[in-house]
């Protein structure tokens, strides 16, 4: 399958990038590579494979969730830079 210019344009505009013309030129068959690639993927027998994750087999190693004594209200709102006695003050964002 070919990749044309514009094929990659069309790409580059789905994932809202904003390209030069030159670069598209040099973009697409690098894209044509790839798709090649991934075609080439698909001959592959996987009936006998098992879906995963990932390819290591590793388990979480998160830390175990523990309550601790968060800020007091007071602690929180010391260094805000505005305030009032209970909420951090900020500029309005919707007109």
């Amino acid at each position: 399958m070919a990749l044309t210019t514009e094929d990659a344009a069309k790409l580059a505009r789905l994932a809202r990038l904003e390209l030069p013309q030159e670069e598209l030129e040099h973009l697409a068959p690098q894209l044509e590579s790839i798709l090649g690639f991934i075609d080439k993927l698909s001959e592959l027998d996987t009936t006998d494979v098992e879906p995963m994750t990932t390819a290591l087999d590793v388990s979480n190693r998160w830390r175990a969730d523990e309550f601790s004594q968060s800020l007091s209200r007071e602690q929180a709102l010391a260094n805000a830079p505005a305030s009032d006695e209970e909420c951090f003050r900020v500029p309005p964002v919707l007109g």
